[in-house]
C-alpha cells in the first residue's frame, strides 16, 4: 500500500498517531511522575501526573503500567494498554503539558472492554485544558 492512495485516512492517521516522543520511556522518566505524588484515582486505574517543565517539547507523554499480578493473561494485559494509548492518542490534543502514567490499581472481575474504555477516557478527560 503506497502512503499516498488515499490521502484523506492518512491525516486523520497522522494525528492520531503515538511517536516515541510522546511516550515515556525511561525508568527515571516514570521515576520522577511517581515521585511528583499527584494522582487521580478511578475503580480500576490511577493516573499519575507530573507538570512538565517549559523546556520540554511541548505536549503530553504517556507510560503504561500493567501488572501481572493484576491480569495474568498477557491477551489481557495488551488489552489494557491499547486500550489507553488509543484514548491518549484521541485526546493528546487537549491534555495538558504533563507526563502521565496510567497504572493499573485494581483487578477488573469481568474484562468488559467498553468499561474500561470509558473509565480511561474519563480518568484522561479530568486532564484537559480548558478552551
Amino acid at each position: 500500500m503506497n502512503g499516498s492512495a488515499d490521502s484523506g485516512g492518512n491525516l486523520s492517521f497522522a494525528t492520531a498517531a503515538f511517536p516515541k516522543r510522546y511516550r515515556l520511556l525511561k525508568t527515571d522518566e516514570y521515576s520522577s511522575v511517581f515521585g511528583f505524588r499527584k494522582a487521580l484515582k478511578s475503580q480500576h486505574f490511577l493516573l499519575h501526573y507530573r507538570p512538565r517543565d517549559a523546556g520540554d517539547i511541548a505536549g503530553a507523554r504517556l507510560g503504561l503500567v500493567v501488572a501481572k499480578r493484576l491480569l495474568r493473561r498477557s491477551v489481557d494485559r495488551n488489552l489494557v494498554k491499547r486500550l489507553a494509548r488509543e484514548h491518549f492518542r484521541l485526546l493528546r490534543a487537549r491534555l495538558r503539558c504533563n507526563d502521565f502514567v496510567l497504572r493499573l490499581a485494581a483487578k477488573p472481575k469481568p474484562i468488559d472492554r467498553q468499561a474500561l474504555a470509558l473509565e480511561i477516557q474519563r480518568l484522561l478527560s479530568k486532564m484537559t485544558s480548558p478552551r
